[in-house]
């Protein structure tokens, strides 16, 4: 835990640095602070998914271990939104995703036994779903609003809801295994708060202010032992929006006693923003 306490620590400086430095910036952005501003963006998300997951077997058999990277492929659903209201130096901000993932393997050995490797000539099926909610609310504090960069301290909490279903079945001699059967189905559910800061902002690229580069970057700890994410893009504004193309990357690392150790969201999104 200390050691955990002291990343945290190095892992906020560069935040708390980049804020204190801009405090003067954001007593100079007063030109519309009475008036509010909202933004609102819809995206597509196309993330591969990786994940550290361990399914009891029932009894005293032992645990199969997945690595999701291994199965899911096929993205069966997803939501992407924001929602940003601010007015003067503070506001409120939001960002939803939902994420339906699911794909089948067949005679795969892409898993292992209690940690252990797998026999040989032993394969299996298994087909793993992955549902998962993702959802951050937080303040937001100007720190630097100029026609060429305008930054926000993000502050808040993040919320992530998993569910992972796995059905398998074994295939060849399983007898030494120790298995209660050689199939079934188990799921996985978790769901973790934790306090976030980072920073969220947009650059602007041409000297028209058409072209623009957004990025965000929040790290945070709670029920997860960490969680971080950042953001990287380009876009291009109109005078009723702003598409924008950009990656996206967002990890958790849980508890090593859960049987849900980590996972990994990282992938291309293109989207609308949306101002008035």
């Amino acid at each position: 835990m200390e050691h955990d306490r002291k990343f945290l620590r190095g892992a906020l400086a560069p935040f708390l640095t980049i804020a204190a430095a801009s405090m003067p910036l954001a007593a100079q952005a007063q030109g519309a602070a009475d008036a509010w501003q909202f933004r609102a963006s819809i995206y597509g998300y196309f993330p591969s998914v990786s994940s550290s997951s361990r399914f009891p077997t029932g009894g005293n058999g032992p645990t199969i271990d997945v690595d999701a990277s291994e199965i899911l492929d096929a993205l069966k659903f997803t939501f992407m939104g924001t929602f940003e209201a601010q007015k003067g130096q503070w506001g409120v901000f939001t960002d939803l995703i939902y994420l339906d993932l699911g794909d089948t393997k067949r005679a795969s050995r892409d898993f292992t036994l209690g940690g252990a490797g797998v026999p040989a000539g032993v394969t299996a099926d298994l087909s793993l779903d992955l549902k998962s909610w993702v959802w951050t609310i937080a303040g937001l504090y100007s720190l630097s609003d100029t026609p060429h960069n305008r930054t926000n301290l993000v502050f808040g909490a993040r919320m992530v809801d998993l569910k992972e279903t796995l059905d398998w079945g074994l295939n060849g001699n399983v007898g030494s295994i120790g298995l209660p059967g050689r199939g079934g189905r188990v799921e996985l559910g978790q769901t973790n708060w934790d306090a976030i800061v980072g920073l969220k902002g947009v650059a602007t690229l041409s000297a028209d202010r058409r072209w623009v580069a957004p990025y965000y970057a929040d790290i945070g700890t709670g029920e997860s032992k960490l969680t971080w994410q950042a953001l990287a893009g380009v876009g291009y504004s109109f005078d009723w929006a702003t598409m924008t193309l950009a990656w996206r990357h967002l990890e958790y690392d849980f508890d090593s006693d859960k049987n849900l150790k980590d996972i990994r969201f990282s992938g291309p999104f293109f989207g609308l923003t949306f101002r008035w």
